[in-house]
């Protein structure tokens, strides 16, 4: 079994480290690892660090440091524009797209979506997301923590927004029951990022798909069965892990 990974803003800079606050609540009271286990410090920007437990404190671990790196991020980076969904839904894409590999998760207010990001209510929304994927990138002890799009300010991006991230893409696709071209067969570049757009329960309308066709984007589909919202993204990003040499 591989060590359980824990996120940190910092990593070790000398031979001993001290994993407290709630990650070490988390270790040493969840986990409860012991001394003699072995674990690894990400910071979600490719840097890692392996660890050996020397003591268990109150919410706290002593650590001894065995090695550091880093990890190279992936390229071409894998892109979900992901429209808002309904009750948990999202949420859901977003542990399962996060734990598959994806990069970088756009909330797209899609003129579909029943969910509505607004205000405090729309932030609120946004920041589970982001504890969502950081808790799946635990899960998955990956070095790179996915960067959830949209703001405090302006939580679920609109769709001209996600249009200009699909021209400036170095290939762009809209899961789109109607599409005749496959994915599994589609082109795919070499570096840059590659753009999966998923729309909401309802559906992209073909107001939504045409403005995505003109910046660039190709509808495709993943086969003869339509998927819910929430997994969609997840056999894309699946099926283009494998296309790219990632698995």
């Amino acid at each position: 079994m591989s060590a359980p990974l824990f996120l940190v803003e910092r990593l070790p800079t000398g031979p001993t480290h001290t994993l407290d606050g709630p990650e070490g609540h988390h270790a040493a009271t969840v986990v409860r690892l012991r001394p003699g286990e072995q674990l690894r410090l990400a910071d979600g920007r490719g840097g890692v660090a392996d660890a050996v437990v020397e003591a268990v404190g109150r919410h706290q671990l002593d650590l001894r440091v065995l090695d550091t790196g880093y990890v190279s991020a992936t390229d071409p980076r894998l892109v979900v524009a992901q429209g808002l969904a309904k009750g948990d839904r999202g949420e859901l894409a977003v542990q399962a797209m996060t734990e598959v590999g994806v990069d970088e998760i756009v909330p797209w207010a899609a003129a579909r979506s029943v969910t509505r990001w607004r205000d405090d209510r729309g932030a609120r929304a946004r920041q589970r997301w982001v504890d969502t994927a950081r808790e799946a990138t635990k899960q998955a002890r990956r070095p790179w923590l996915p960067t959830i799009g949209g703001s405090d300010q302006q939580p679920a991006e609109p769709t001209d927004a996600v249009a200009a991230r699909c021209a400036a893409s170095a290939a762009s696709f809209v899961l789109h029951e109607s599409a005749q071209q496959r994915l599994a067969v589609a082109d795919l570049p070499t570096n840059g990022s590659v753009l999966l757009v998923v729309g909401p329960e309802g559906g992209i309308d073909d107001a939504e798909l045409a403005t995505f066709v003109d910046a660039g984007a190709r509808p495709v589909r993943l086969g003869p069965a339509v998927l819910r919202t929430s997994t969609a993204g997840v056999a894309a990003l699946a099926l283009l892990s494998g296309r790219l040499g990632r698995w």
